[in-house]
C-alpha cells in the first residue's frame, strides 16, 4: 500500500490529489473545469507561460502551444465537483512540486478573482502517493478514471454499483477526466495533448481492453467488498 511522501524521484510514479478547503467546492461551473484543464497543459513547462496572453483564444487552441520541455508526464487525471485526480512522473528533479505549486497558485487566482474571495482554496498542500508496484499503479489508474461514479451514484467506494449501464453512460460522457482518451479509439480530443501516454506502462492494447479492465475492477470489488491494491 502506497503512504504519502513529500519526496519525489526521477522516473517514479505518483498519484497527487487535493480537495477545496473545508471540503468546499473548486469548480463550480465548466468555465471553472475548462480553466483547470488550460492550467494541467500550461503550467507544465520548465518555461513560463502566463495563461492571461492567451486570453482571447480556445482551449482547442491553448492546448496546441509549443510549451518546450516538461515538468512531468501526467497519465490520467479526474476533475471532480470538490477535489482533483492526478497520475504523474516526476520528469526532472523536482518537477512534480514546480508543477503542482504552478498549477494551485493559478488556479486559486483565477478562482478567488472570479468569485472576489480571499484566501486559500485547496485544503493545504497537495497530497501525494508513491506507486512503488505495477499493481497499485493499475489500481490507481482505475480508482482515477472510475471517480465520476460518484456523482451519480455514492455508494460507489463501497463497491455497489447499482446501475452499470447508467454508470458506463456516465462515464462516457464526463468530459472532465482523460477516461474517454483511453476508451474511445475514435476520439481526436484537444485534451488528448495534456496526456503523454508514451510515459508510462501500456498496461491496455486497445480502448475495449481498458474499458474491461474497469469493468473486472468493478466486478471484483462487488465480490469481496474490495480490491486491494
Amino acid at each position: 500500500m502506497a503512504r504519502q511522501i513529500n519526496f519525489f524521484a526521477v522516473g517514479e510514479f505518483y498519484h497527487i490529489y487535493n480537495r477545496g478547503t473545508e471540503k468546499r467546492l473548486i469548480f463550480l461551473d465548466d468555465t471553472d473545469y475548462i480553466r483547470f484543464l488550460s492550467l494541467l497543459y500550461l503550467c507544465n513547462s520548465q518555461s513560463v507561460i502566463h495563461r492571461s496572453n492567451h486570453s482571447n483564444i480556445s482551449l482547442n487552441d491553448l492546448l496546441t502551444l509549443p510549451r518546450g520541455e516538461l515538468l512531468v508526464d501526467i497519465g490520467a487525471y479526474c476533475l471532480m465537483p470538490n477535489h482533483f485526480h492526478i497520475l504523474l512522473r516526476e520528469r526532472i528533479e523536482g518537477g512534480i512540486s514546480i508543477f503542482m505549486q504552478k498549477i494551485s497558485t493559478a488556479y486559486t487566482m483565477y478562482f478567488n478573482k472570479r468569485y472576489e474571495r480571499n484566501g486559500s482554496l485547496f485544503q493545504g498542500r497537495f497530497r501525494a502517493e508513491y506507486l512503488n508496484t505495477d499493481n497499485y499503479l493499475k489500481y490507481i489508474f482505475s480508482y482515477i478514471h472510475l471517480n465520476p461514479i460518484g456523482i451519480i451514484d455514492n455508494r460507489w467506494k463501497n463497491h455497489v454499483i447499482r446501475n452499470k449501464v447508467k454508470v458506463e453512460n456516465h462515464l462516457q460522457s464526463y468530459q472532465f477526466s482523460s477516461y474517454l482518451d483511453y476508451a474511445d479509439e475514435n476520439l481526436r480530443n484537444p485534451e488528448g495533448n495534456i496526456l503523454n501516454k508514451t510515459a508510462f506502462p501500456e498496461y491496455f492494447q486497445t480502448p475495449k481492453d481498458f474499458r474491461s479492465f474497469l469493468q473486472d475492477w468493478i466486478e471484483l470489488a462487488e465480490q469481496n467488498g474490495k480490491v486491494e491494491p
